[in-house]
Parts: structure tokens; sequence; C-alpha cells
């Protein structure tokens, strides 16, 4: 008996390339869907066995051709290009558009058992409408289309990834060196006291959950949601091991969402609403609204750890 076949959006990505590595050690056959079948990245994947295939995700037409005859899809978006492109407005309709394509050409697989979509919890609903954070958005106005075609629900599972280790080296969550005192100050719009729920390193961690998802569908299916989450932290505990791993001494500043986004202008306030609705929605009540499919029942019990993966990053 043949293989299954797994497609994997964003292969060459975190979540994408944390797919591809665990399904390849599965047992899967793993076609990765790329713009560029030529870049390094993908080469490398052809070299492990991987069947490397071009589809764009902005032509529908491209999408159910790189679809054809697999059994199982990893779909997932990226709102920060078009957000550098364009700013919020425009990437949230470019992402949400290319979501639903996604979702069409899934639906449009004959041979599909299992949709996999990675996204987000609808922050905006949970709040009653206060908190609209576009990262998140995009992504909720797919969940809304994908839950329209009930043919398609039954088979799909929403993948909801908690916080990236790896956040800590982009600039709004990375400790900076204040000359005078020699401390690492991070600035942040909410209570240091705030919690973070997080995977560890997104790059080993993700496939995990998605293999677990496709192995257990009495868990997984039909239409739920299951949240990928390793450890609770808060924002102030991440610093501290920050501290603990580069050996620096740090501060932890809260500031105001408007003064944020002066220091890291455009992303200091698409990151400071979402860090203001973790404040104001703590812990698992900014992950709610769906009835959840935990770590736990997954068997994925302390899956990847903070601290480990800040130890392997370069952080200085």
């Amino acid at each position: 008996m043949s293989a299954k076949t797994i497609a994997v959006i964003g292969a060459t990505g975190g979540q994408g390339g944390s797919v591809v590595n665990t399904f390849l050690d599965a047992g899967f056959a793993v076609r990765a869907i790329t713009r560029n079948t030529a870049s390094p990245k993908a080469v490398a994947l052809k070299e492990r066995g991987v069947e490397v295939v071009t589809a764009d995700l902005n032509d529908l037409d491209s999408l159910t051709k790189a679809f054809d005859g697999v059994h199982i899809i990893f779909a997932v978006t990226d709102f920060f290009e078009p957000f550098i492109a364009g700013g919020p407005d425009h990437a949230m309709k470019i992402e949400s558009a290319q979501g639903i394509n996604l979702a069409k050409a899934a639906a449009a697989t004959s041979t599909l058992e299992h949709y996999i979509w990675s996204t987000l919890p609808n922050a905006l609903e949970i709040s009653g409408g206060k908190y609209l954070i576009p990262h998140f958005e995009g992504k909720n106005k797919v969940d809304k289309f994908i839950k329209s075609d009930e043919k398609l629900l039954k088979k799909t599972t929403f993948l909801w990834v908690t916080w990236f280790a790896s956040n800590a080296l982009f600039p709004p969550f990375k400790p900076t060196l204040h000359a005078t005192s020699g401390k690492y100050v991070l600035f942040q719009p909410a209570i240091a006291e705030t919690p973070v729920l997080t995977i560890g390193d997104q790059t080993k961690n993700v496939g995990p959950y998605a293999l677990a998802i496709v192995q257990k569908p009495e868990f997984t299916l039909p239409g739920k949601f299951a949240i990928a989450n390793s450890e609770s932290q808060t924002i102030g505990s991440l610093l501290d091991i920050w501290a603990k791993v580069t050996g620096k001494e740090t501060e932890y500043v809260k500031v105001g969402l408007e003064q944020f986004d002066r220091f890291f202008p455009g992303w200091g306030r698409e990151m400071g609403i979402m860090m203001e609705y973790w404040e104001n929605y703590p812990g698992m009540q900014a992950w709610s609204g769906e009835d959840l499919v935990t770590a736990r029942e997954l068997g994925l019990e302390g899956q990847g750890r903070a601290e480990d993966a800040l130890r392997e990053l370069e952080l200085l």
C-alpha cells in the first residue's frame, strides 16, 4: 500500500518546514508547495525526496492543480509580507483572499481526507468588538468561509499556533540595550504579568501537532479547533528566561500603545493591540470561543519549552 500524500503550504518556512520534517519521518509522501522551486530551500527538499510543486496562493487554478491527488493538506498564510508592502488593511485583504483560495482548492480535491488550516482566535468576537487584531482578523475571515462549506468543514481541523520563542528576535519583542545602565530593556504596552501561551520553537513543534491531528481524527474531526501550546508563561517571565539564557541584566517597562507604536512604527500598533488584548483577556480567555482539542488529548504535553528554544537562538 502506497503512503498517503500530504501537501504542505509554506514548506520552506517555519511552520510548514516543521510539518515537512515530521511527516517525512513518519513515512508519508510529502508534496511541498512553493512559488520558487529553484530556491536553495526548495532544492534541499528535493534532495530529501520531497516532491516540490510550484503554485501561487493568489492563483486558484495553480493551487487546485498542486493539490491533485493528495490526502492531507497543511495550509498557512503569511500576513506580514503584505503588511510590509501596504499596511494592515492591505494585508488583511490579501491574507483572507489567499486563505479562501486555499480552502476552495482543498474543497475541489476529491482525494482529500484531512485539511489542517493554521489560524488564530477570533479576538474581535471574543472581545465583543473591542479588539480587532489585523493578523488575527484576516485568518478569521477564512475560518468563516470554511465553516460555510459543510463538506470541507467535515474534513477540516483549525490549528491555533501559540507564541513563537523566536519572536524574541523581532524588534517589538527584543530587549534593547540601555547604554547608561547597561541593562536590556523590554518595552511593552501591557503589564509584565500578561499571560503568553507558547509553543517554543515553531520550526520543531508545529509538525508533531499536525501529525497528531491526522492520527487522532476522533478528537480533531469534524471541524474541531486544536491549540498548539506547550506551556504558559507571562511576557515578564519570558524576559526573565531571556536574561537567564543571555546572562544579561534586564528591566521591564510598560508604555502606552501610542508610545509603543512610536518606538516601532506600524509594527508597534499591530503587536501592541495583541498585547493589550492578552492583558485584558488573560490566558485561555484570549484563546476561547471554540471547544478546543488540547495538547493532552493529542498526547503532546510538554512538546517544547520556551527556554530550550531561546537557548538555540542568537539573541544578542
